[in-house]
């Protein structure tokens, strides 16, 4: 057996492999997608990939095919008898005897490198196919913008792979013309037959004119240009690039017709000296000229020149990051804040997030982890309405953590340790006595303190999963630790793929790659496995042209269940005059909500931004795969959030495109920042708060979860404006800017983190920590907009150096020129303003059943003895918080004012 022959054979065993794990990988795909009722999503992605990969490789196998047989099959008119042109003609014998089969070979070969590369474009096709309009043109060539988003992509690569197609079949009817004595090389001429000439001529001739219409594509990718001073076409592009691919278009079609003219008369001249002006044109004309002109005309007036085109950019971007909508208010930043202001703004006050995610993922870890093998991985903010009261909650699952099981060995990691189980969830600014949060769920099984209940506590589906896990076994599967036993569970869901025949055990065991599935005598024909088990990944497979959030989140349902909920986003490159946002692109829409059941694993796709015209084209391309926002349920539709990924993408674009005046735009007079901390941006936050009393918020104002980020000038770190995002309904997604006046200073973060670093009585505290072993943890500065003022609020937290405990210890208040460092927060705002609102964070007896302290008497009414009473116990609790800090001079003060309130009390 030849050489030959065993490469071709080591050649098909391996495309037989691949076919084979291809195949494998489709099969178990389909039946995943069986399972969550998307089969026709499948279908849809797999036939357009096959008709896509399948027309551009077809085309490709017969142009080449066709034109490169062709020239094998040439025979010579004429023999011109140098000893070389002879050789190489007895050479080409053989290769015409197998003509067929060689040429063939080659363009099957080429064909599926370019099916493969056209397959990869399925959604450029159909996208093109189900183009949606804009409604809005551009400013250049009038196009509707839809145009660009979902022609141009593929037009523009169905340009590129003509090009290439016509270059490689030319390359290849040249060599065969050569090697068939079609063309020759003498010793100072170039001896062409006829046939090959008008053969060869012709190609030429279809490639200039391929590359007459990429001109005119190239000069819609001048929308895109990164030149002058903003993105998109600007002056030298518009009035010198611009006529240049205009001029380059005319040329390609003279120089295609003087080919034609070769190829049938076999005059060279016209073809070469068009064809040398096309490509010096094309050269110096795009490079030298356009940069010239951008250089020496623009640079020495750019501010007067390039206005029309600062203009659309700053409009395009608006319009491609949704901030055109943006209400402008003024935010007068009074310093005339009081005690009744806040008694009106309670529930703000309550909501005041006090427990970071970091320090409390770290606490939760701690005291909620119960087993080793279970993990928190993330803790997330939401809201909910807690025995009648709107509450802003920290809530974070506890998911089984595979690489902690005690035993990792497979029976363990596909059938007995399946799921995790419940959830941790409290309130953003309860504290025990000892500091630690207080928990309104918690322990397993589920423990509930309030009117919110887990029924179906079990997470199969979530953030940490393993590969695959087999339920309905003939082996235990554990459910959840009780104290020395462990509790078998019974899965009871429709989630995994069902009927577990031999042959599907064994495609299972050949695509996980573990024989151990086929062996197994536990797995039964009713048994389901479980796989693609990760939430994100379940959502991407269904929704592939979607960029998912990096921030799931879980909710609570009103029946008991667990629905993680994920935001999905379209996005693209391809908004002219759009500023670009590093690997985004310089277009995003949250246009899908997803909801994902943490038990069963069941997905629903909601459209969320019906306005989007690329989740409308998706919405034909996959028809009732996306449903109305109106089909969610209400227990899901009451905790969607504006999303914290695209709210930080629109922050740090708005802090420029904020000015919308094209010479203040130029001169970045008005440039914001965000905020740095520790030299990253401030990260944005949730709040509940009402919205301040100014434009349209002065009636029927009430609280609301918003997502805020405050700005500061360029290079000043006071205060410029915050953002607010609205997430409740019917404000849900309206954005909100609110403007402190320029002739007054209100701090901004980091100058009130300063006057922190400063303040004698806090450094001392910080150092008298540090010096006991033990760690503290500054939290995040949170700047809380009150009526028309500004509050800021930072808790301190202490943790021991070598553990991972954190304690919250300390609530420090900024509100104008004042500080305030308190053990809560309504006792530094009671330091700050006198008598304040009902404590909402104070220390308690125990984390499950602290109470909270009644409002003091001049701000609720209640009875005088009552209320000393209670300021004698508050008093206590604080004398005791300082003697566990061993700050003596503070437990001196409040057992003196305990006993002031004690004998007042007597007096009555």
């Amino acid at each position: 057996m030849t050489a030959g022959r065993l490469t071709l054979l080591f050649v098909l065993f391996v495309l037989l492999l691949l076919s084979l794990g291809n195949s494998l990988a489709l099969y178990v795909d389909w039946l995943w997608f069986g399972e969550v009722g998307y089969q026709p999503v499948f279908t849809t992605l797999l036939s357009a990939q096959v008709l896509v990969g399948g027309a551009f490789g077809a085309v490709f196998f017969l142009v080449f095919f066709a034109n490169v047989y062709l020239a094998g099959r040439h025979q010579p008119t004429r023999y011109w008898g140098t000893v070389d042109n002879l050789v190489l003609l007895q050479l080409a014998a053989p290769l015409q005897n197998r003509l067929a089969r060689t040429v063939g070979g080659a363009a099957a070969l080429l064909a599926l490198v370019a099916a493969l590369g056209g397959a990869g474009h399925w959604e450029d096709y159909l996208l093109f196919r189900n183009a949606m309009p804009f409604g809005q043109s551009d400013p250049l060539f009038g196009q509707d913008l839809g145009f660009y988003l979902f022609e141009l992509p593929f037009l523009a690569y169905l340009q590129d792979w003509l090009l290439g197609l016509l270059l490689a079949t030319a390359v290849g009817t040249g060599v065969l013309y050569f090697l068939t004595h079609g063309i020759v090389l003498g010793a100072r001429t170039v001896h062409i037959e006829k046939a090959a000439r008008l053969h060869l001529g012709l190609l030429a001739a279809a490639l200039v004119g391929v590359k007459a219409w990429g001109y005119r594509l190239d000069a819609y990718e001048l929308l895109y240009s990164r030149r002058g001073v903003v993105f998109g076409a600007v002056y030298a592009d518009v009035h010198a690039a611009l006529p240049v691919l205009q001029g380059l278009v005319v040329l390609c079609a003279l120089t295609a017709l003087a080919l034609l003219a070769l190829a049938l008369r076999g005059t060279w001249r016209p073809a070469l000296f068009i064809g040398g002006l096309t490509l010096a044109v094309g050269t110096a004309g795009l490079s030298l000229y356009p940069e010239f002109v951008h250089r020496f005309q623009v640079v020495p007036n750019e501010s007067v020149m390039e206005r029309p085109y600062i203009e659309h950019n700053i409009s395009f971007t608006r319009l491609a990051y949704g901030l055109t909508d943006i209400q402008e208010e003024v935010f007068p930043a009074e310093q005339e804040l009081t005690a009744a202001d806040l008694v009106r703004n309670d529930l703000t006050i309550k909501n005041v997030r006090l427990w970071d995610h970091r320090p409390l993922l770290s606490t939760y870890r701690q005291l909620q982890q119960i087993r080793t093998y279970y993990d928190f991985v993330d803790v997330d903010n939401d809201r909910y309405v807690i025995n009648g009261e709107y509450r802003q909650v920290m809530l974070s699952p506890r998911e089984l953590s595979y690489k902690n099981l005690p035993s990792r060995i497979w029976i363990n990691e596909h059938f007995t340790y399946t799921h995790g189980y419940g959830v941790a969830m409290g309130p953003v600014n309860r504290i025990s006595a000892e500091g630690l949060p207080e928990f309104f769920l918690q322990d397993i099984p589920p423990v509930s303190t309030i009117d919110l209940k887990v029924t179906r506590p079990e997470i199969y589906y979530g953030e940490i999963p393993n590969d695959y896990v087999f339920v309905g076994t003939k082996a235990e599967e554990f459910d959840y630790p009780s104290g020395e036993k462990n509790v078998p569970a019974t899965y009871r869901g429709r989630g995994g793929v069902t009927a577990l025949s031999f042959p599907r055990k064994l495609i299972f065991a050949a695509y996980f790659g573990s024989l151990k599935i086929l062996l197994s005598n536990d797995i039964t024909p009713e048994s389901r496995i479980l796989y693609h088990r990760h939430i994100r990944d379940r959502v991407a497979k269904i929704a592939p042209y979607l960029k998912l959030d990096q921030d799931p989140y879980l909710v609570i349902t009103k029946d008991g269940r667990l629905v993680w909920l994920v935001d999905g986003y379209t996005t693209s490159d391809r908004m002219p005059y759009a500023q670009p946002f590093g690997r985004l692109g310089n277009y995003i829409r949250n246009s899908v909500k997803a909801a994902v059941d943490a038990y069963d694993g069941s997905i629903e796709l909601y459209v969320s931004d019906p306005k989007d015209p690329l989740i409308q084209a998706y919405q034909r391309i996959f028809p009732g795969v996306l449903k109305p926002l109106s089909q969610m349920p209400d227990d899901l539709k009451a905790h969607m959030r504006y999303p914290q990924d695209l709210f930080t993408i629109q922050s740090h674009v708005f802090a420029t495109y904020h000015m919308q005046d094209p010479q203040i735009f130029y001169n970045k007079e008005d440039l914001w920042n965000i905020p740095k901390k520790q030299d990253k941006d401030m990260e944005p936050y949730y709040t509940i708060m009402r919205l301040p009393k100014t434009g349209l918020h002065k009636e029927a104002r009430k609280e609301e979860f918003v997502l805020l980020v405050p700005f500061t000038p360029a290079k000043r770190d006071n205060m410029a404006a915050w953002l607010a995002a609205r997430s409740d309904a019917p404000n849900y997604g309206k954005l909100i800017v609110y403007l402190f006046p320029k002739q007054k200073l209100v701090y901004g973060p980091r100058q009130v983190d300063a006057r922190i670093d400063q303040d004698s009585a806090i450094s001392q505290q910080l150092t008298l920590w540090s010096q006991r072993g033990s760690q503290a943890i500054r939290g995040s500065l949170l700047a809380i907009p009150i009526e028309d003022a500004l509050l800021y609020v930072q808790p301190l937290y202490l943790s021991a150096s070598e553990g991972a405990l954190p304690e919250l210890r300390r609530v420090i208040v900024a509100y104008g020129n004042q500080l305030r460092m308190d053990t809560n927060l309504e006792a530094a705002l009671e330091g700050l303003f006198g008598s304040g609102p009902a404590p909402s964070g104070k220390p308690a007896t125990t984390a499950k059943t602290a109470p909270a302290t009644p409002t003091p008497p001049s701000l609720s009414g209640t009875s005088v003895p009552s209320a000393l009473a209670r300021q004698a116990l508050e008093h206590f609790n604080k004398a005791q918080a300082a003697l566990r800090d061993q700050d003596w001079t503070r437990y001196g003060e409040e057992l003196k004012k305990m006993r002031a309130a004690l004998e007042e009390l007597a007096k009555k």
